[in-house]
């Protein structure tokens, strides 16, 4: 969890909700996104140098220090309980997170949105590779934490979800005190306008370890 999600909203609704410069031709080519796996690329909203932009990610975090990333572990959930600590998630917890724009999540068999159709920011970690030869590759991957009421009948996890009007202090880079404020934002998130529908295509589901 989380391993399946959309990203349907027109291209006019999404537009105000990012900040900063956008990746070149998304404007030309944007198209709604009713289904997002893991190992395909993810529009994120993130920060580098202080400043805003937007970008796109492969879902499979590939931390910075592997040296050969073929046959690495790519993992596309971070604990939240342990992201400090992780070798593969700690570097991108202090200084690389970022905001994946989504407007539905899909677990065993329900499809979980906002009653109100709306985008939502999954929260997550970013990272850059860079190859000895000047490859160069971006990914990311999705935090997760213990679900609430709504989602505990159905699975042991589910996404961090940061709430508007938290995006500035989720993005910046932080440590100590700084970081540790941006505690709360992992614990579940209140359930309240959020409703689980059965999904149409079974095979959306992905069950997870």
């Amino acid at each position: 969890m989380c391993g399946r999600y959309a990203l349907t909203s027109s291209l006019d609704a999404l537009l105000p909700r990012l900040r900063g410069p956008l990746p070149e031709g998304l404007v030309e080519h944007y198209a709604p996104r009713p289904l997002i796996r893991p190992g395909e690329p993810l529009l994120i909203q993130r920060q580098e140098q202080g400043r805003p932009r937007v970008d796109l990610a492969l879902w499979g975090l590939l931390p910075a220090w592997v040296r050969d990333p073929h046959g690495a572990a790519r993992p596309i959930n971070a604990r939240s309980e342990t992201v400090a600590e992780k070798p593969s998630f700690r570097g991108a917890w202090r200084h690389r997170r970022c905001l994946i724009p989504a407007d539905a999540f899909f677990e065993k068999g329900h499809r979980i949105a906002r009653r109100d159709g709306g985008l939502f920011w999954l929260g997550g970690l970013w990272e850059r590779w860079l190859g000895p030869d000047g490859d160069q590759l971006e990914s990311c991957c999705v935090l997760t934490t213990r679900p609430n009421d709504l989602i505990a009948p159905i699975h042991g996890r589910m996404p961090v979800v940061i709430p508007a009007g938290a995006e500035g202090a989720w993005l910046q880079a932080a440590d100590g005190g700084a970081l540790r404020r941006l505690l709360p934002l992992l614990e579940p998130w209140d359930p309240a306008g959020w409703q689980l529908g059965p999904l149409d295509r079974p095979q959306l589901d992905l069950p997870m370890p």
